[in-house]
């Protein structure tokens, strides 16, 4: 009795070569050890209509669409979609996977050398053939990109309004009779003030700030132009300069702080210039240094040595990163130099010009243990007036990066004022001339600029 199904031939079902029932097969009824005889030739008249030669075809008919008799078992043609889900006996000799797991068990989806439902289009579908690497897929890849994205821009406006509203704003600038005219770009009023706020008496004897100091001052006053003409350009205004205060008379104008505060300062700042003053921003002594030490120091170098009792400034020659003390000794020194409060003002624009590279540098803004702390130690010591944003004060920050630098004009360094003191005196038309280039958005004259450089 044959192991096989009756019919698995294509032949006719349960017949034999000779066309009595069997098994289909001549070698199956055969004794061991002997060949099968091989079967004689078939007369033509036997053979399929379409194995006859066309001479032999009836005229004008089709062919019988009989298939031919075969004595080997019809077998399913190679088909690319068997790979990946079992293939026949054998098919692991030409690279095909088996569809056999371990020990011919049947593979169990998702185990080793399994069949994992689901997989990507394409690949081989199982287990053991790259899918432990199905995090690394595009699209998983590229929504996790987005989910970070989306939390780092949630950060950085969360950030953003939490550094806006720790700064401390002031009615600042105000509008008042004579004030003078809106012109090209805009101006910031920059002030540094000797305000003690926030330090404690250790810090005051340390920083030699002072003790019990009374009133308030701006040791550094400047005004940033940015948005006109060329590359933005940065003015020292020297605190003993004389000038009309309104409602005081002429005064050093460090005294217009101390008078009226910031607003006072501002309104004789514009009278003194013809410059609108759009935006003020001023820090003091606390803030400078904890910006300085956040940053972890400027580095800064001296041609000479610097000892200053006065602002306890105690550095040596060269190269070197000073930290929050030394920096602000370093721009309140002023006893040092023969120039005194001109060479002062141009330590201030040098030093500024560090810090503010420093902390807009890639290697600070990406550090957030870094940018963090000077971004909340400058916005929480920060006056501004009521109409400046951090946006603003941010793009005045890159502003001060690269800047043109020069001090007012000057006349005379030691004008002797009605009341027998020193002052510095302006140059008015060679002031003017550079004011009212900036206010009509041209070119500043070379003559007037007089740039930067440590005292030599």
């Amino acid at each position: 009795m044959s192991e096989f199904p009756e019919g698995w031939f294509r032949g006719t079902p349960g017949a034999g070569q000779d066309g009595n029932p069997g098994s289909g097969d001549p070698t199956v009824d055969l004794p061991a050890g002997r060949r099968p005889a091989s079967p004689p030739p078939r007369p033509a008249s036997a053979r399929p209509a379409s194995a006859q030669p066309a001479s032999a075809q009836p005229a004008g008919g089709r062919a019988a669409a009989a298939p031919p008799r075969s004595a080997w078992p019809h077998q399913p043609p190679p088909s690319s979609s068997s790979r990946g889900r079992g293939a026949a006996p054998g098919s692991a000799e030409r690279g095909m996977p088996s569809a056999r797991g371990p020990a011919g068990r049947p593979p169990q989806p998702g185990g080793p050398g399994g069949y994992r439902p689901g997989s990507a289009p394409g690949g081989t579908g199982f287990a053991g053939s790259g899918g432990g690497r199905a995090w690394l897929r595009p699209r998983r890849i590229f929504t996790v990109l987005v989910v970070l994205v989306a939390l780092l821009l949630v950060a950085t406006v969360a950030m953003y309004f939490n550094l806006n509203g720790k700064l401390d704003r002031q009615s600042v600038l105000v509008s008042y009779s004579g004030e003078p005219a809106q012109g090209a770009g805009s101006n910031w009023l920059i002030a540094g003030s000797d305000s003690r706020q926030g330090l404690t008496a250790a810090q005051e004897r340390k920083l030699s700030t002072g003790f019990d100091v009374g009133g308030q001052r701006s040791d550094t006053i400047m005004i940033l132009h940015m948005g006109g003409s060329g590359k933005p350009v940065l003015i020292s205004v020297p605190r003993d300069s004389w000038v009309d205060i309104p409602g005081h008379g002429m005064n050093k104008i460090n005294a217009a702080y101390a008078f009226g505060g910031p607003r006072l300062l501002a309104e004789t700042i514009q009278n003194a210039t013809g410059l609108r003053i759009d935006h003020y921003m001023e820090i003091g002594f606390g803030g400078f240094v904890n910006v300085v030490n956040a940053i972890g120091g400027v580095r800064m170098c001296i041609k000479y040595p610097l000892h200053d009792t006065a602002s306890g400034l105690n550095i040596n020659k060269g190269c070197q990163t000073l930290d929050g003390a030394q920096a602000l000794g370093y721009v309140r020194d002023r006893h040092t130099f023969a120039g005194q409060d001109l060479q002062r003002v141009q330590d201030q624009r040098l030093f500024l010009k560090s810090l503010l590279s420093k902390l807009t540098s890639t290697g600070v803004l990406i550090n957030p243990f870094a940018s963090i702390p000077a971004a909340n130690g400058a916005a929480s010591t920060l006056t501004v007036d009521q109409g400046t944003n951090l946006f603003q004060l941010a793009e005045a920050a890159f502003a001060l990066r690269h800047p043109v630098t020069t001090t007012v004009p000057i006349a005379s360094a030691n004008f002797v004022t009605p009341t027998g003191e020193d002052a510095v005196e302006w140059n008015r038309s060679a002031a003017l001339s550079l004011f009212n280039a900036l206010n009509d958005g041209k070119p500043v004259p070379k003559g007037v600029i007089t740039g930067s450089s440590q005292s030599g």
